[in-house]
């Protein structure tokens, strides 16, 4: 029968055999081959730590005498060598968010506006007809935030009639239309009028010959009226 020792029960025999006195040189040099012996004479294990007994007593190997440090082993160990410390690598930084810039807002614009309206009338007359308070209703509509200058209205008759009562019923026309404007908010001083009696008329010399008849009057529509213009400017986005 053949029996086989590992690495630990021949180190723990050559212990054994060092505390009962008997070492021999055979089984020292078993130890210096197992566990080592430093230059010292010490017996240290395989981890390189110094073999001591449960009396605090450092081994050593046999070879020459004692060395002073065998009873006490005066603190004096193998150093084993300990890999320094190497911090682990950092962590990539993270890539910084993309930056999404804002669309920026578009320039205001300011757009050259013009708002007109042609008021007509009856024969003879300076009433504002219902159709045509519409018409001025949605002029006043349409220079709500319009930065404009004066307001420019003129009044005009047909040539039927004589001259002076053709003048004096043109500008009650105008007086009429800047009555209406001024009530329904827009600035008295902002409407400039005048009065053009039928010096200035919309239909033709040769045109409305029959007299003073419905055809006539009928023909002659274009010329009772009141223009009304402002031009400005309006800002937009």
């Amino acid at each position: 029968m053949r029996i086989t020792f590992t690495r630990k029960h021949t180190v723990l025999a050559a212990a054994c055999a060092l505390a009962l006195g008997v070492f021999s040189a055979t089984a020292n040099a078993q130890i210096a081959d197992i566990a080592s012996i430093d230059n010292k004479q010490r017996v240290v294990d395989t981890r390189g730590a110094v073999v001591m007994s449960s009396f605090g007593q450092c081994w050593h190997t046999g070879y020459g005498p004692a060395p002073a440090w065998t009873a006490a082993c005066g603190g004096l160990r193998p150093v084993v060598a300990v890999a320094p410390y190497v911090a682990p690598a950092p962590a990539p930084a993270a890539a910084p968010a993309p930056v999404v810039m804002a669309a920026a807002a578009p320039l205001p614009v300011s757009k050259k506006v013009t708002v007109d309206a042609n008021i007509l009338f009856d024969s003879d007359k300076s009433a504002i007809r219902p159709a045509d308070r519409d018409k001025l209703d949605k002029f006043v509509a349409g220079i709500r935030g319009l930065d404009s200058q004066n307001i420019t209205a003129i009044g005009h008759a047909d040539r039927m009639g004589s001259d002076a009562s053709n003048q004096v019923l043109s500008q009650q026309r105008v007086d009429a239309v800047k009555a209406y404007l001024v009530g329904k908010g827009v600035a008295s001083n902002r409407v400039q009028t005048s009065a053009k009696g039928e010096t200035q008329p919309t239909t033709l010399p040769g045109e409305c010959k029959d007299g003073k008849n419905a055809t006539n009057v009928a023909c002659l529509q274009p010329d009772r009226h009141v223009s009304i213009e402002v031009s400005g400017t309006r800002t937009v986005n």
